[in-house]
């Protein structure tokens, strides 16, 4: 038997395949996950550099609005389009985002890390803009919570 055979056999084995369905669930837990770290850091930043933080806090809410708006909520109707019209019936847990989406998930946790220690922008800013992040973040989770609570609604909504 071909060797490549035997590979994808034993792959398909120990692949953690699961319904669609779930996959909306797993996207909407790491951006829960991501969401509750970002909003920590930026709320601490926030109140322990200004005393006026109420004015920090609505630019970050208005700041969120046009965020998620313009970033997340496409992001959002790309990977269900995606997933809803996959032929794949289990797909790999893992699956919720494409190799792109993992790749700028990645690029933008490192830049917000080196961006941070470089110091180059004051702690209130960064702290205002993590606000925002964080609750466009947020929104992005309930969106994928809800797709998978409304499973079939949005399967008839996106299926081509």
């Amino acid at each position: 038997m071909d060797i490549k055979i035997k590979f994808k056999r034993i792959l398909k084995k120990i692949k953690p395949g699961v319904p669609k369905r779930v996959l909306f669930f797993s996207a909407a837990a790491v951006w829960a996950f991501a969401s509750s770290r970002i909003l920590k850091i930026g709320v601490s930043d926030i109140l322990s550099n200004t005393s006026s933080y109420w004015i920090n806090f609505a630019m970050g809410i208005v700041g969120c609005y046009f965020f998620f708006k313009y970033v997340f909520y496409k992001m959002y109707k790309k990977h269900t389009r995606r997933i809803v019209n996959s032929e794949v019936e289990k797909p790999c847990i893992f699956s919720f985002f494409d190799l792109k989406g993992f790749g700028i998930m990645a690029f933008m946790i490192t830049g917000g890390v080196a961006l941070r220690r470089a110091h180059i922008i004051p702690t209130l800013y960064m702290g205002t803009f993590y606000i925002t992040l964080g609750l466009s973040l947020l929104l992005a989770a309930i969106s994928f919570s809800y797709a998978g609570v409304r499973y079939k609604f949005i399967v008839s909504k996106y299926l081509n």
